[in-house]
């Protein structure tokens, strides 16, 4: 990192803060900090709904899942549109027109204050763990660039992020959003560039692609169906579609954007564009990542681990010297694999040829990931926990290849990616105290000055909430299937009790209490026996909830 790097990193979060403030000065009614008094366009309620998906999360985790296991993630997306136009057809109409400032005050009107107080509390629960993975990303790419300890990172992401929406409210948050999505959207671009130029000279970007795909990394769609495998067409397509239904339809982070829409027509628009980007996009890092690896496979010496100084975690001279001698071979094996590979792209279309230098390339590159799983053994064994540097490849790239003044605009893409989730949430989090909680349970006669009052304290409780939860979640393996894995264990159940509101006419505060709580139970349960993938929880978590809850509506008992 350069002088010009860090100008660019500072000069963004000097910006960002001096918005917040300047958004903060603006009417500070609890409409206006809640819901920007419903007047943002569709394209900012779309854009900042995108930001808060693209977060650092999928930058620095989806990068390293695509280094390590290609396109298959994708798969997590495929029933994202089919969500998005369900959604448009229920939830939007429903919560513009019923005029509420949060899902859960919603259920209140449909069952009762139980139902409220209680999914509002698992809404808290839930997105507070996902805040901290969120905040965690960046700080894991801020502590590789300084050398400074994960904690301290982490407390300067927080700080900042919680700076301006204390400030600013939803209207600073979305508007930053709109920003912080160019940011991403440039550094996105310049590094898939970048990633193509820096091939070696008689290697094009097809015969980059083809070394990639011997390895089975382009591999998008998997028709397998296995309850146990996390990404194939059928979690996408059905198991993904319950997570997508919660998380944009239940989860306050996701409504309080539309809520903010100044129509029913700018919500919808807004649901819809990204019912049309997010696939590409989402495709797009993990390209990303696939090319990270077709760089480092023929890059000269590439890292044993990507964790920098990770040999400093031995405290003995027997495990420094089995690190050391793994290094080595790590070293032959490489170079190795990059012969194997500049002969087999040079060969890819010459049939039998092709057939056996491509065998010489995969036998190279099972040796380098044997080394690999070694060096992680002995790391895991070294500092007593399991050692996984998904987190990692992608700052270990772009701090240690990326030229002068584009490592600043990757580190300023991953921060905006950070903020503009973590803002959000911060901001749905407050929202949902303040008013969930406090108004409804405290002080039912709060004034709107001190309803921004207890927003703006809220703000700062979650933020050091999420600081103290990123210094755990930072050990926890890839952030993009940590945070999804919180979520599903919340996701189903929160939507089991909205589907059970739209779908049965009968159903009552009882049974919503009901269901909710056994079909939450019944998901960790699942979650602790890893008898399912983690997708399918939110299926089985809903179904659960609507069936209990439609049964308990039924009992002769009074509520």
């Amino acid at each position: 990192m350069t002088g010009l790097d860090w100008a660019v990193v500072a000069a963004y979060f000097a910006y960002l803060v001096a918005d917040g403030f300047r958004a903060g000065r603006r009417g500070q009614t609890a409409d206006g900090y809640f819901r920007a008094n419903r007047s943002l366009d569709w394209r900012t309620v779309g854009l900042s709904v995108m930001a808060t998906q693209l977060s650092a999360i999928t930058l620095v985790g989806a990068t390293g899942q695509g280094y390590a296991d290609g396109l298959r993630f994708v798969q997590f997306y495929f029933a994202l549109p089919v969500a998005m136009v369900i959604l448009c057809a229920t939830a939007v109409p429903g919560f513009h027109r019923a005029n509420v400032f949060t899902a859960y005050e919603f259920l209140e009107r449909r069952f009762d204050a139980r139902a409220r107080t209680l999914t509002s509390l698992f809404f808290l629960l839930s997105r507070g763990l996902a805040t901290s993975v969120v905040i965690a990303a960046p700080a894991v790419v801020l502590s590789a660039a300084l050398g400074w300890p994960e904690a301290v990172t982490v407390l300067a992401m927080g700080a900042v992020t919680t700076l301006y929406t204390v400030v600013g409210g939803v209207r600073a948050v979305a508007w930053n959003d709109v920003k912080q999505m160019t940011v991403i959207l440039i550094g996105l671009a310049a590094m898939l560039w970048l990633l193509v130029a820096r091939l070696p000279p008689t290697v094009s970007l097809w015969d980059g692609l083809q070394v990639a795909g011997a390895t089975g990394r382009l591999v998008a769609v998997d028709w397998r169906f296995d309850w146990r495998e996390k990404y194939t067409v059928w979690s996408g397509l059905l198991a993904s579609l319950f997570l997508f239904l919660s998380y944009f339809g239940c989860d306050q982070s996701q409504v309080q954007r539309y809520l903010a829409a100044s129509s029913i027509a700018s919500a919808r628009r807004s649901l819809l564009l990204n019912a049309v980007v997010k696939i590409p996009l989402q495709a797009a890092v993990l390209l990303m990542g696939v090319l990270i690896f077709v760089f480092y496979v023929f890059a000269p010496s590439p890292p044993l681990v990507f964790t920098a100084g990770a040999e400093a975690a031995f405290k003995d001279d027997a495990s420094r010297a089995a690190y050391a001698q793994l290094a080595a071979d790590y070293r032959a094996a490489t170079e190795a694999r990059r012969q194997a590979a500049l002969r087999y792209a040079e060969t890819h279309c010459q049939g039998a040829a092709a057939a056996t230098t491509r065998e010489t390339f995969l036998a190279a590159q099972a040796e380098c990931d044997r080394l690999r799983r070694a060096a992680a053994a002995l790391l895991a064994q070294a500092t007593g926990r399991p050692y996984d540097d998904v987190n990692y490849v992608f700052p270990t790239f772009a701090l240690s290849q990326l030229p002068v003044g584009l490592a600043g605009l990757a580190l300023a893409a991953v921060f905006a990616a950070a903020m503009s989730t973590s803002a959000g949430e911060l901001n749905a989090l407050a929202t949902t105290t303040a008013l969930d909680l406090y108004q409804r349970q405290l002080a039912p006669a709060a004034s709107d000055a001190e309803l921004v009052r207890v927003g703006k304290l809220a703000t700062l409780f979650w933020g050091a909430w999420a600081c103290a939860g990123a210094l755990y979640a930072a050990r926890l393996g890839s952030f993009i299937e940590v945070v999804n894995r919180f979520g599903s264990w919340f996701y189903g159940a929160l939507l089991g009790v909205f589907a059970l509101a739209a779908v049965d006419p009968r159903a009552n505060g009882r049974g919503a209490v009901a269901g909710l709580l056994l079909g939450m139970s019944g998901v960790w349960l699942l979650a602790a026996t890893d008898a399912v993938a983690f997708l399918w929880l939110n299926a089985i978590g809903c179904l659960a909830t609507v069936i209990v809850g439609a049964l308990a509506s039924r009992l002769p008992f009074k509520s």
